[in-house]
């Protein structure tokens, strides 16, 4: 028995100081960084800017690669089955970590079970946009359109289980208003049809919406307090529906199992990373807000939203 116990310490003893000197030479190699989305979007752009500046503190090479789909599902797929090495990284919003995990009934993967979250990095909303030659200036009146008219009133988002749908079904839920969703492929095609009197109002990001505020009226922002980049603009919390909040956001990863050192280390970079002034004035350009967490408020955050979401998408 001695022996037994013996041998088994030993074997322990030898696979921790493995995983502390991996950790310590960490990294030898070249790191991927999968990102859920095409290249082009906010989710790639930020991706991008915040692995080149982690990339030149590590002393080595952060690939991004692109692996679109399902909601950025296909991509967490990948880094769940990855080895627990620090050398295959996720970058990922709510919707294939907590979305999918709603919507999903045989996703290959439990969020809570198959990543190490490293830390929150931005922070994102959505704003809800009207056609200026409507009569809704104001939520309110949205609001009371919708209850005297259930089902007239058609919004556009970028698709189920998207950041606009999941705001327009957010707004639903806590004020019993009737809308008809619409979904399009993305916030471009959703201005055209508003202004092109296909729809009366619309989710879309921050950032587009300041691009036709000429043309559009920017009613409020789905984000519990005011964005940045419409600071003129009032919540949706402000503006009425008290504890609204749908805010969004991007992370950084890694499979379960990653030793804590290499989690500590990454999450100290991703800090930096987000304090440097370029790199916020690039994000803010694109919408988004520097956020930095530790890996357990970040794993904390992951699993309130799903608990929110939850009970938005299920009416539970």
């Amino acid at each position: 028995m001695n022996t037994t116990l013996a041998r088994a310490a030993l074997t322990t003893l030898v696979m921790l100081c493995n995983v502390a000197a991996s950790a310590q030479n960490y990294p030898a190699k070249p790191i991927r960084l999968l990102v859920g989305f095409s290249a082009g979007g906010s989710a790639d752009g930020s991706a991008r800017s915040i692995a080149t500046r982690m990339s030149e503190a590590l002393g080595a090479t952060i690939v991004i690669e692109n692996r679109g789909g399902a909601g950025g599902s296909v991509a967490a797929q990948i880094v769940a089955r990855a080895p627990a090495d620090g050398y295959t990284l996720l970058w990922s919003s709510p919707g294939a970590l907590t979305i999918s995990q709603i919507l999903e009934k045989n996703l290959p993967y439990d969020t809570a079970t198959a990543f190490a979250p490293i830390g929150l990095a931005l922070t994102y909303c959505n704003a809800l946009v009207a056609r200026s030659d409507t009569p809704l200036g104001s939520i309110a009146q949205v609001l009371a359109y919708a209850r005297d008219k259930p089902g007239e009133l058609r919004f556009g988002t970028q698709g189920i289980g998207s950041a606009g749908h999941l705001s327009g079904t957010m707004l639903q839920a806590m004020t019993g208003a009737v809308l008809t969703h619409v979904p399009y492929k993305g916030g471009n095609e959703i201005l055209t049809a508003i202004l092109g009197g296909e729809l009366q109002l619309g989710f879309v990001s921050s950032t587009t919406a300041g691009t036709l505020r000429n043309r559009t009226r920017v009613l409020a922002v789905t984000s519990r307090n005011r964005d940045p980049s419409l600071p003129d603009v009032p919540s949706l919390h402000e503006a009425g529906i008290k504890n609204y909040d749908a805010t969004f956001w991007f992370g950084l990863l890694a499979p379960a199992g990653t030793p804590p050192p290499i989690i500590n280390r990454l999450n100290k970079l991703l800090r930096e990373t987000l304090a440097d002034a370029e790199i916020a004035r690039i994000s803010r350009a694109q919408g988004l807000n520097p956020a930095p967490s530790t890996p357990q408020e970040y794993t904390a955050l992951i699993k309130a939203d799903y608990a929110k979401w939850k009970k938005v998408i299920d009416g539970s």
